[in-house]
């Protein structure tokens, strides 16, 4: 049987690596990844004006696409990446530094938001499929228009993840964060998404209403 994501979870501050820089790269603050991640976002959208040369009017639409086809990535990952686990020992091991450490300890503040040097490695792999995609559409120079307000979505999206778990639900958000902690304590099979449900009622995946009330 596939093993599960569990729904127990310990307070504290999960150990990933016994190495201690290895270690020290898997913890951020949110004053570091507003520094590095908007500088990352600047020069992207420098590059795009300027080197690439888009059109301003065509920059912002690519940017608002890029910001909105976050949400579905978001869902993509999370559903299919970050809670893909096996019987297999690497695959478990994979699964636990990605996501698992995570959904073991939920309150632990140095990671609810992802360090820049594997946001990097992540970014550089997405960026590199949908220039792959946008290459064989034969516009590859859009890339540099859409990743600037993807990457400014996964930002957010980030920070909301974040908030959902050090803050009381704002009264606007209360059922997103109610959404969140049924997936980390009830339904780690369901209710993927995290800065929005559309997603989880476009697959299928919301869960039952009477909890959800």
């Amino acid at each position: 049987m596939k093993p599960k994501v569990t729904t127990e979870f310990k307070h504290g501050k999960a150990t990933i690596f016994e190495n201690p820089f290895l270690e020290s790269l898997t913890k951020t603050t949110p004053k570091s990844n507003i520094i590095i991640y908007g500088i990352a976002i600047i020069i992207a959208i420098y590059f795009a004006i300027y080197q690439i040369g888009l059109p301003i009017m065509l920059l912002i639409g690519l940017f608002i696409f890029g910001l909105l086809f976050w949400t579905f990535t978001e869902y993509i990952l999370h559903r299919y990446i970050f809670h893909w686990i096996t019987k297999a020992k690497w695959s478990q091991r994979f699964h636990f530094i990605m996501h698992g450490s995570h959904h073991l300890y939920p309150t632990d503040k140095e990671r609810l938001l992802m360090p820049p040097v594997p946001g990097f490695i992540m970014a550089g792999v997405l960026f590199g499929i949908y220039y792959i995609i946008f290459w064989i559409l034969g516009i590859p120079d859009l890339t540099f228009g859409f990743f600037p307000g993807f990457f400014v979505g996964y930002l957010m999206y980030s920070f909301v993840h974040r908030a959902t778990h050090v803050m009381k639900a704002p009264k606007r958000f209360k059922n997103l964060w109610l959404h969140h902690s049924l997936h980390h304590y009830k339904y780690p099979e369901k209710a993927f998404g995290v800065s929005s449900t559309f997603w989880d009622k476009v697959f299928g995946t919301m869960p039952p209403m009477k909890k959800r009330r």
